[in-house]
């Protein structure tokens, strides 16, 4: 059975990013901040929005595109509390 994702905001999200799995903010464009981490000779790219509380839709998409595994993300989140 999969666990639930917990309610973050979107800054939340951010700092997990950049202080469990190497992510720089690379920009923000109003409401949205950009994360780069470069993995050997790839780029991965994610945007965060930074909302009061991320729907989990909406988090995954910004895990899938960071290419994280969302068990590794639960793990992260639940080391960092």
């Amino acid at each position: 059975m999969r666990r639930r994702l917990p309610r973050l905001s979107g800054r939340e999200v951010v700092e997990l990013l950049i202080k469990k799995f190497g992510f720089t903010a690379r920009r923000q464009r109003g409401s949205h901040i950009v994360l780069v981490k470069y993995a050997g000779d790839r780029k991965i790219v994610t945007v965060v929005p930074l909302h009061p509380e991320l729907k989990p839709g909406t988090l995954l998409g910004v895990l899938q595109l960071a290419e994280i595994d969302r068990e590794d993300f639960l793990k992260a989140y639940e080391e960092d509390c």
